[in-house]
């Protein structure tokens, strides 16, 4: 019983972020040669996306989780035989089976008694992670949980689906979670709504349709949609966005018994610059609280918002003492929020 009590004592912390990012870099300016009936600047107003990184045709999510986790153990005197548990979030994984995590395992050179799973979730996935890998530290599972997310949605969108490939980058970012950090991890509201599976999805590949379809078709707005690529119902991921992410966002500062005033800096997953403004503006958060940074990444699903946190700290726009706000909300339909505090 002692043990247990303990244990509901351990507190968790973020204490090690890095990110890496494909090579190749897909500016606003190729792609309007592509679509001429758009403009470089209409996309960079549209979307507040400039460039984003595109993973090279051979280069998967396992790879760039790889590189990730070396930068992190580089800059952060890290040793590999340090982590005992590996957590991968992806929606693009190297093989249906094995976990891609088990994988890195190998090529890190991680113990083998350490844990590995992969688990599926897109622009929530770095929310779900962190709730999992606080779960493993005060529960005593684990002592150091490597955190990677790695997404090559480049390879699921359509090279002829402009709406989103203008939104879409890839990249991979890896952060350790631990019983000692910089920052300590709050409580956590998190939901789920299945009834908004197909505005964002990839019908074919999985066991539910395992051949591809070849149905491509232009809608009436003039957008693309094909069951064997990445389509998103635009229109109904934004309802659901203005929705749900207020709600969480209340919910989660009651949680944290915290009031929207009492948070310096808010960290949204970076969905696109028009809807972040319209949350924005919507939950009534000062514009200088509000931490914006995805004009040379773009929308890197669910690696945003790591990024994000780690160029506020390189930027000193978060420093100690300060109480950060995340949230993620996106596939699934999926969403969480949490409460940071550095």
């Amino acid at each position: 019983m002692e043990d247990l009590h303990y244990n509901k004592m351990i507190k968790s912390f973020i204490k090690a972020i890095s990110y890496y990012l494909p090579e190749t870099i897909l500016t606003n300016t190729e792609l309007v040669q592509e679509f001429p009936e758009w403009t470089v600047e209409k996309v960079a107003e549209k979307v507040g996306i400039n460039t984003r990184h595109i993973s090279a045709k051979n280069e998967t999510a396992g790879d760039m989780a790889e590189q990730a986790a070396i930068r992190l153990f580089r800059e952060w005197n890290i040793k590999p035989d340090e982590v005992d548990f590996i957590l991968l979030c992806t929606q693009s994984p190297d093989y249906f089976l094995p976990t891609t995590a088990c994988i890195l395992q190998h090529h890190l050179n991680i113990p083998i008694s350490a844990g590995a799973l992969d688990y599926n979730l897109g622009c929530s996935g770095f929310i779900y992670g962190l709730a999992l890998a606080k779960g493993l530290v005060v529960a005593g599972i684990a002592k150091n949980v490597l955190l990677l997310t790695s997404e090559t949605y480049s390879k699921h969108i359509h090279s002829k689906d402009k709406g989103n490939r203008t939104i879409f980058g890839d990249a991979a970012t890896a952060c350790i979670i631990a019983n000692n950090g910089f920052a300590e991890i709050g409580e956590f509201k998190l939901g789920t709504d299945g009834t908004g599976a197909e505005s964002l999805i990839v019908k074919t590949g999985g066991m539910r349709c395992k051949e591809p379809l070849l149905d491509e078709a232009v809608n009436e707005n003039g957008a693309l949609k094909s069951s064997d690529h990445l389509y998103m119902d635009g229109s109904e991921i934004f309802s659901f966005t203005q929705g749900k992410v207020p709600i969480v966002v209340s919910d989660a500062l009651l949680t944290n018994k915290l009031k929207l005033e009492d948070i310096d800096l808010f960290v949204f997953h970076q969905a696109n610059k028009y809807m972040l403004n319209f949350l924005r503006k919507k939950i009534k958060i000062p514009q200088e609280k509000f931490y914006i940074f995805m004009s040379n990444v773009g929308n890197t699903v669910s690696s945003t918002i790591p990024i994000a946190l780690k160029e506020a700290i390189s930027e000193k726009k978060i420093v100690k003492g300060n109480k950060v706000f995340i949230t993620g909300f996106g596939v699934g339909y999926s969403w969480g929020g949490c409460v940071l505090f550095f």
